[in-house]
C-alpha cells in the first residue's frame, strides 16, 4: 500500500473532523494539493466559512500545496475586506446605492493579490492569513498568529503580527529541501522515504 486514497473525504476511520480538504471544497477559487488535510472541532464544512470576504467580483485565490495541516479556526481574509485607506473616508459608499452608487467611479479598491500556502506547511489552531500573503514550504505558523506578510521557507511565525521565531534547518538544508521538492515525489518514493521524512538527516532522502 502507497497511503490513503487521495479521493478520500475522511481518511481516518470513524472520524469526520479530519479531511482531505480537497474534497470538500466547493469554491473553483480555493485550489489545495494531495493530503493536504483540514480539521475543525465541530464540522470540515466550516472550512469555506473561514475564508472570509471571498467574492467573486474580486477574482482572488486561495492555493494551497500538498500535504499541509491546516488546524481549527484557521481564517483566511481575502481581498473583499479592502477598503479605501488613502481616501477621506474608508467607508464602502458605492455598495448601498440609492444616490451613492457612482462613488467609486475612477477608483478600485486595494487588492493586495492570492493567499498562497506552499507544501508542508502547518498551520496552528485560530491563526489568521492575510490577503496577498505566501507562506513558504515547509512553514509552520503558531497558533492564534496573525500573518500579514510574506512567510519564509521552513521558518517558524508566531504572534500579531507574526514574527519569525527562528528557521526549522541551516539555510543549507533548507535549500537542499527546496531543491528535493519531496512533496512532488512519486507517492511510491515517498513511501519509501517514510522513515526519512520523520527524520532530520536530509542526506538519507534518497
Amino acid at each position: 500500500m502507497f497511503g490513503p486514497d487521495t479521493k478520500t473525504k475522511f481518511p481516518l476511520p470513524n472520524y469526520d473532523r479530519l479531511c482531505f480538504l480537497k474534497n470538500v471544497i466547493r469554491n473553483p477559487n480555493i485550489i489545495v494539493g494531495d493530503y493536504t488535510y483540514y480539521d475543525d472541532f465541530e464540522n470540515v464544512e466550516n472550512f469555506e466559512k473561514n475564508v472570509k470576504y471571498h467574492f467573486d467580483f474580486t477574482g482572488d485565490k486561495l492555493v494551497i500545496g500538498k500535504f499541509c495541516m491546516i488546524a481549527s479556526g484557521v481564517s483566511f481574509i481575502m481581498n473583499g475586506a479592502n477598503h479605501l485607506t488613502d481616501a477621506i473616508s474608508t467607508y464602502p459608499f458605492a455598495i448601498f446605492g440609492n444616490g451613492w452608487e457612482n462613488a467609486m467611479e475612477g477608483k478600485t479598491y486595494p487588492n493586495k493579490g492570492d493567499i498562497i500556502i506552499g507544501n508542508d506547511v502547518w498551520i496552528g489552531h485560530n491563526a489568521t492569513i492575510m490577503a496577498g500573503v505566501t507562506i513558504g514550504d515547509g512553514a509552520i505558523i503558531a497558533t492564534n498568529s496573525t500573518i500579514v506578510k510574506d512567510v519564509a521557507p521552513y521558518s517558524i511565525v508566531g504572534g500579531n503580527p507574526g514574527t519569525e521565531i527562528k528557521k526549522r534547518f541551516s539555510q543549507e538544508t533548507i535549500n537542499k529541501l527546496l531543491e528535493l521538492k519531496w512533496w512532488d515525489w512519486p507517492i511510491e518514493k515517498i513511501t519509501a522515504n517514510l522513515q526519512n521524512l520523520t527524520d532530520n538527516k536530509v542526506e538519507k532522502l534518497t
